[in-house]
């Protein structure tokens, strides 16, 4: 079963030479995921909800980030169905997949 997402920029016009940010995202966690923000390290608010559907236990899928920053480092944030809320720090530009786990 796979799943897709979008990012869309909020507050940012998009640089000539800026290249969308793609990871493959696995929740091989117990909770399924109802939403899922990023934004660029340092700043104090989460763009919207990049997660269209739920993503079940088990389920892998593609996520592309395509707010036209020229950065790599995001931080992650991400709600389960019971209400359960995770963050993290990632250099996408490096990462290829991103596992989700308890």
């Amino acid at each position: 079963m796979r799943f897709a997402l979008a990012a869309l920029a909020a507050l940012a016009a998009t640089p000539a030479l800026a290249e969308d940010l793609v990871f493959t995202l696995v929740n091989d966690s117990s909770h399924t995921i109802v939403e899922m923000y990023v934004s660029e390290i340092g700043v104090d608010q989460w763009g919207e909800n990049i997660l269209f559907g739920a993503v079940e236990p088990g389920v892998s899928g593609e996520v592309t980030i395509a707010d036209g920053l020229d950065v790599c480092d995001y931080d992650l944030r991400y709600v389960s169905a019971e209400g359960g809320e995770a963050e993290d720090t990632q250099n996408l530009c490096e990462l290829a997949t991103y596992t989700l786990t308890d």
